[in-house]
């Protein structure tokens, strides 16, 4: 056990280096995105390491602390993720669909009908007490569960 602290302490740097890529390769696997952070602080303190000997393992760990807390604060700030429901899914058809225009594809009848829209006959409600009359124009508005929803073309 004497030999391993010795080994530890004697290389720092590799240390430094090892614990950062294991928290990177954590990273790979959960695909999280906050765990970047803490590998790269690991990576720069493993280059602190190297570079200023005299630091000591208690002002390696400060550092590591102090950028692990800085960088993470930062990305928080500058790169935030997306709201799910504005990224663009290129497999979802029916949500690519709203704000297209279409015609009534039938009747619309308690504010439930058909819409024809790039090719495509869907299933629709009417938002509000309009009336719809076949081959009316339309706009798609939003989507609810599998129908979606429709208004007047203006």
């Amino acid at each position: 056990m004497d030999g391993l602290i010795q080994l530890v302490a004697a290389n720092p740097f590799w240390v430094w280096a090892a614990i950062g890529a294991l928290i990177l390769a954590t990273e790979v696997s959960t695909g999280s995105g906050w765990l970047l952070w803490p590998a790269a602080s690991a990576a720069a303190v493993a280059v602190a390491a190297l570079l200023f000997p005299q630091m000591g393992w208690v002002g390696a760990i400060g550092l590591y602390a102090g950028l692990t807390i800085v960088t993470t604060l930062l990305a928080r700030r500058f790169w935030r993720p997306s709201p799910a429901d504005e990224s663009q899914d290129i497999n979802d058809n029916i949500s690519r669909l709203v704000g297209h225009h279409g015609r009534a594809a039938a009747t619309f009848h308690d504010r439930a009908g058909r819409v024809f829209i790039d090719g495509k006959e869907w299933a629709a409600e009417l938002e509000g007490d309009a009336v719809l009359a076949i081959g009316a124009p339309i706009e798609v508005t939003g989507i609810n569960g599998a129908l979606l929803r429709v208004r007047p073309a203006r």
